[in-house]
């Protein structure tokens, strides 16, 4: 064998293994892009899912403050009607005149009476309006007097110093009362769905 035949050996070995070599490597780089493509595709289908939860989401926040904006809006409406009917219903009490406003205001003076003992000195306060019809109904009652105004729709309070008791019975007390004690139901009438 001669040198040229032994170079010629080894030079096509040296080829078949620098293809050995070079195909191997490119089964690498192969399966190296491959695996990089699969891992960006999972990572844009998980963007996809992650942009869409926060679509999702988004949407479901902008829903539930819109509702919760319209609710609001609703409930103002509703107590600025109450607040209206309230109002009406202070001006019709106010309207109150003649023999109809003093049989109220007597009766609530009675109600009134009956929390101080007899011998008591009882000061009568009322709306400036009804002072005169007041002192006219005190004259029935001992050691009662009209002692001033009370800014009120009608009806009297009642103070013994005495006793340091106080008794409201205005008309606006009297409203107050029948007001809360209804309201649910007046509110379920005005605004039944």
């Amino acid at each position: 064998m001669s040198l040229e035949t032994v170079a010629e050996d080894i030079r096509e070995e040296a080829r078949a293994r620098a293809r050995e070599i070079e195909a191997d490597a490119e089964e690498r780089a192969e399966a190296i892009v491959a695996e990089a493509e699969a891992d960006a595709a999972e990572i844009e289908a998980e963007r996809e899912r992650e942009v869409e939860r926060e679509i999702a989401q988004e949407r479901e926040q902008r829903l539930s403050s819109a509702n919760l904006q319209a609710k609001q809006k609703r409930l103002e409406a509703r107590r600025d009607v109450l607040e209206d009917v309230r109002e009406r219903v202070e001006a019709e009490i106010a309207g109150i005149e003649g023999e109809r406003r003093e049989e109220l205001t007597d009766e609530l003076l009675a109600a009134a009476a009956e929390e101080f003992d007899e011998d008591a000195s009882v000061e009568i306060y009322g709306r400036a309006d009804d002072e005169a019809m007041i002192a006219a109904l005190l004259e029935s009652y001992d050691g009662y007097e009209f002692a001033g105004e009370y800014d009120c729709l009608g009806g009297v309070v009642a103070e013994s110093e005495a006793s340091r008791v106080r008794v409201n019975n205005t008309f606006d007390s009297v409203l107050e009362d029948v007001w809360e004690d209804n309201l649910k139901e007046a509110s379920t009438r005005l605004f039944e769905q």
